[in-house]
């Protein structure tokens, strides 16, 4: 039987012309009851990658991946293990397969990019346990040209109105001994450097007692993203999509030779990973396929496999720079207390900041630590009730700030550090964003540092997803964009809530001022591009410009100040910290290109690039045409071509170079810098030297 139908405009789609859309060509097939085979498959519109399933002789669930006929997931078996239920594993039989196609180009409304297509061929498998009381269980399959994605559908059970889910049961059979860059399955933190290592050589529990605000190790797992390349240079990247009301997955290693396993994150204080009502649907089970380490940063499938934007307009957050009383705090130079003497979040100081703001044309400003309860948060057990949102210290007067700030074009960016004390968030979240609304404060950097409370809650776990869902809700209702620090893993929600903005999610410019390990290695943002990036927005917090930290002899930043330029552009976030001291930025002429450097881009072009050892990514602002450019390396010195082929035909730029100086390195010579002028078209070539753990920073001003 074939059924041909046409899609609904979805509420998303009236905010972006309608010539955008090439939607609507939805072509299905259904197997009938009687008649499905045992083995169904679905391949990419452009036949790249194909995923096979099947019911072994047990009639347990497998599925298979293909990339150019080449298989790159061997047969993996798929199940869950409940409480007070028999596991979903054997004795299944097919129902009823369908097959349909779909492709649409929607707009971000602030992103890496303006258009993304979202063309894909689903694969729709419904299954049933072949004895009673004969359970059924769906699995949606999506094969795209950059990768593939599936999840779980729970219908409705007679006489089952839920399950509590102990465990999943997701295979990942590799084919070999991949190389991957990895950090540790904690179920509190993602702030672990990144190791590379054979698949076979990873050991999560050697990491055990990182020295972290927070930290919870099981067993040897890994966080996605995870990145890895074959022994024929073969990219794979495993993540999950619209982690909704349910566990953060991380990947347990062992159990066969290169087999991965869902491991989801769990409750201790519940005892249990996930209980949901029926009828839902689990996250998507991801796997971009990259060629190239470049495809990678090209793929939009996590976002794809969310759903459309459904908040609607969001005009009234505007992609920003931002500067702030931040940075000072992790210099010693003062405190986020009060208590201290030393307290940053003044009246007066944070006023200079927004003169240094309105000054150099950046619109916001950060201000931390303007709020009680700094006394008593981090390192206490008794944390639950400490922080108010609403209340300053009292030499902070937050109505002037937000009214000085609106004189001069600067807008106040709210801070909520919750101490991983949600509760009590949770309590004061409604009073908090209607006071940011009534004060026109349009965005706000969350926090959650420390173990959480209660005990026995992981930041990965379901109760915890659930909250910082509630947070983005709120911001909704009140038009708050969140920033979320010591998040939940991104998982392209952003589609769908286009107010969650950006995150941290991976070690950020803060661990060179204090970790003890030296802070992060060169090769660490080159391995982030591949890794965590491609999971959403990163807040990095670039831009440090008195790299050697004199304040902190035993610290300093370990790139040259060419990268810290880069990495404007090699970086996204709508949002992007000028993160030092207004005064290391006096009298740089480097603070140019920070003032210039766009934040919301038509699109991008990653140039070149491989996983822990460089990129160079070139993006286009919106509205003006401009082009900047961005190449960063790692410990190693080494030249990079930068062909212009990208740039409009028949056009001409004036190209502004920040580039390493002839003697710079990131340790002994990090400020060394040359700027250089000159003219480029779309036939140009230029090769650049970097220094070890440099970069080169262009900004391309179309002539008219």
């Amino acid at each position: 039987m074939k059924v041909n139908f046409v899609i609904p405009l979805r509420k998303e789609m009236k905010l972006i012309p309608l010539f955008l859309f090439l939607i609507i060509f939805t072509a299905c097939k259904t197997s009938s009851e009687d008649g499905p085979s045992k083995t169904s498959s679905v391949s990419s519109p452009g036949n790249v990658n194909t995923i096979e399933f099947f019911l072994d002789a047990t009639g347990t669930p497998h599925y298979l991946v293909k990339h150019n006929d080449k298989v790159v997931i061997d047969s993996s078996s798929m199940g869950f293990e409940f409480k007070g239920q028999n596991p979903f594993k054997a004795g299944f039989v097919i129902k009823k397969t369908t097959e349909k196609s779909f492709n649409e180009t929607w707009e971000m409304p602030w992103g890496e990019q303006r258009s993304v297509i979202n063309n894909y061929k689903e694969l729709f498998v419904e299954l049933e346990e072949s004895a009673a009381p004969n359970r059924t269980l769906n699995v949606y399959f999506r094969a795209y040209d950059d990768g593939i994605g599936f999840r779980y559908e729970f219908p409705k059970q007679d006489g089952v109105d839920s399950v509590t889910i102990l465990n999943e049961n997701t295979q990942f059979q590799l084919t070999g001994n991949h190389l991957a860059w990895w950090n540790p399955g904690d179920w509190d933190s993602s702030e672990h450097l990144y190791y590379t290592d054979s698949l076979s050589e990873i050991d999560a529990m050697a990491l055990k007692k990182a020295d972290l605000a927070m930290s919870h190790i099981v067993d040897n797992s890994v966080l996605t993203p995870l990145t890895m390349r074959t022994s024929d240079g073969l990219h794979l990247a495993f993540h999950e999509a619209n982690l909704t009301d349910y566990a953060g997955m991380t990947l347990k290693l062992g159990g066969g030779d290169y087999l991965l396993t869902s491991g989801l994150v769990g409750s201790d204080r519940l005892g249990y990973k996930v209980k949901r009502a029926l009828p839902f649907v689990t996250p998507w089970r991801t796997i971009q396929i990259a060629d190239k380490a470049t495809q990678l940063i090209e793929s939009r499938l996590i976002e794809n496999l969310n759903e459309p934007n459904k908040i609607g307009d969001v005009s009234w957050f505007k992609p920003k720079k931002y500067v702030g009383i931040w940075w000072e705090m992790h210099l010693n130079k003062s405190t986020w207390d009060l208590a201290s003497g030393k307290h940053g979040a003044t009246t007066a100081n944070a006023k200079r900041y927004i003169d240094f703001a309105a000054k150099n044309g950046i619109t916001g400003v950060l201000v931390e630590g303007w709020n009680t309860g700094w006394e008593h948060w981090i390192g206490f057990d008794d944390r639950d009730g400490v922080f108010d949102f609403v209340t300053p210290y009292p030499d902070y007067d937050l109505k002037e700030v937000v009214r000085y700030g609106k004189e001069k074009g600067v807008e106040l960016i709210m801070h909520n550090e919750t101490s991983a004390a949600p509760r009590t968030y949770d309590k004061q979240l409604d009073t908090a964003y209607k006071m940011m609304k009534s004060l026109g404060i349009h965005s706000v950097k969350t926090g959650y540092v420390g173990p959480v409370l209660p005990k026995g809650e992981y930041h990965d776990g379901q109760w915890m997803v659930n909250h910082y869902q509630r947070v983005i809700n709120k911001g909704v209702e009140y038009q708050v964009a969140i920033d979320v620090h010591e998040p939940i893993k991104p998982t392209g929600l952003r589609r769908t809530y286009p107010n969650l903005v950006s995150a941290e999610g991976a070690r950020g410019q803060e661990f060179n001022a204090w970790a003890s390990d030296g802070g992060n290695p060169p090769e660490h943002l080159p391995i982030v591009v591949f890794t965590r990036m491609l999971a959403g927005p990163f807040d990095f917090t670039p831009g440090i410009f008195e790299i050697s930290l004199k304040p902190k002899p035993d610290n300093q930043v370990n790139t040259t100040l060419a990268q810290q330029l880069a990495l404007y552009v090699v970086i996204y976030s709508p949002i992007q910290m000028a993160a030092d001291l207004p005064e290391n930025y006096e009298n740089q002429p480097a603070f140019q290109f920070i003032k210039d450097v766009g934040v919301d881009w038509e699109k991008t072009v990653p140039l070149n690039g491989e996983v822990g050892d460089f990129v160079t990514i070139a993006r286009q602002e919106k509205g003006t045409g401009n082009w900047f450019v961005g190449g960063i390396t790692d410990e190693n010195k080494r030249e990079i071509t930068v062909n212009f082929d990208f740039l409009e035909a028949g056009k001409k730029y004036e190209a502004i170079v920040y580039k390493d100086g002839a003697k710079a390195h990131y340790k002994n010579n990090p400020t060394a810098i040359d700027i250089e002028h000159f003219t480029v078209d779309k036939s140009t070539s230029k090769t650049f030297k970097l220094a070890e753990g440099g970069g080169f920073a262009i900004s391309l001003k179309l002539i008219k």
